[in-house]
């Protein structure tokens, strides 16, 4: 694909997030995603030839953006506690937007398709905080943890905070306590 068509595609990527936060994915159409991007729908279809494709290309995309390069940080020998804090505060600036949330659009999405694709970003997901909170045991930054069981309580109080607040207001104090308890149990 040429450069332009990438930066096309990305516009298009980023542009129809909006939409999916809004709307959940079954209600938006090729046409909200034309009328969005200003696009003929012959140039949208070129790139995306359905809202499903155009989905999936979206989430590849964030986890590929959102994933605050855990592996990378890890890699330069950077702190266990400095990478759990910036992911952490990286949560909490999400969890404080629920407006950009794409929760209600993944779990419709996931009933109308096959779900194998959400469990796979799920996994990839939980083998980056795996590695993490091992790579913070190792170096004594952590308290030695059932890994399993703290990455579940990332991911799970994540993701269900995430679909709550865009059903119900959250205050700013919940964050912050799951926050703060994920702290206390790894960092003696």
């Amino acid at each position: 694909m040429s450069a332009k068509g990438i930066r096309t595609k990305d516009f298009i990527l980023d542009a129809s997030y909006a939409l999916f936060a809004q709307k959940g994915f079954k209600q938006v159409t090729m046409k909200n995603v034309c009328e969005i991007t200003n696009m003929s729908r012959g140039g949208l279809y070129s790139h995306f030839p359905d809202t499903a494709t155009l989905f999936e290309a979206l989430l590849e995309k964030i986890s590929d953006k959102n994933a605050f390069d855990i592996d990378t940080e890890i890699d330069k020998g950077s702190p266990a506690t400095v990478i759990l804090n910036s992911a952490l505060l990286q949560m909490q600036k999400e969890i404080g937007h629920p407006e950009d949330s794409l929760s209600v659009a993944i779990y419709e999405y996931a009933q109308m398709n096959d779900p194998q694709r959400i469990i796979k970003l799920n996994h990839h997901a939980e083998d980056k905080w795996e590695r993490l909170i091992s790579y913070g045991i190792k170096t004594g930054e952590f308290r030695d943890v059932d890994v399993d069981e703290i990455v579940s309580i990332i991911l799970y109080s994540y993701q269900g905070i995430r679909m709550w607040s865009r059903i119900i207001p959250m205050k700013k104090k919940v964050s912050d306590q799951i926050i703060n308890h994920i702290r206390k149990q790894l960092i003696p």
